[in-house]
């Protein structure tokens, strides 16, 4: 697949508002180890949002071609949208 070479990093856009950061690190747990995840908004953001986004960073780069196919899989009740995303160094 296509991507930013080298780079460890996904970004995971078209989130519902529900989603949890736990419930993301064990879907794409399954994928490699995750060294780092960030959900916006937080999950203790009193206010409410339409969407989310998550960044995942994982140990491996090769975690990022597989982490990828998840676009598309439904997951709560929108589609995901998974995309390499280049790192801050």
């Amino acid at each position: 697949m296509s991507g930013i070479p080298g780079t460890a990093v996904v970004q995971v856009t078209n989130l519902s508002s529900a989603v949890s950061s736990e419930q993301m690190r064990t879907l794409f747990g399954f994928l490699g180890d995750i060294e780092e995840l960030r959900l916006y908004p937080p999950d203790n953001t009193p206010l409410s949002f339409s969407s989310k986004v998550c960044y995942i960073k994982y140990r491996d780069p090769s975690s990022v071609g597989v982490a990828q196919h998840l676009t598309n899989t439904v997951f709560i009740d929108r589609a995901l949208i998974v995309v390499p995303c280049a790192e801050d160094d």
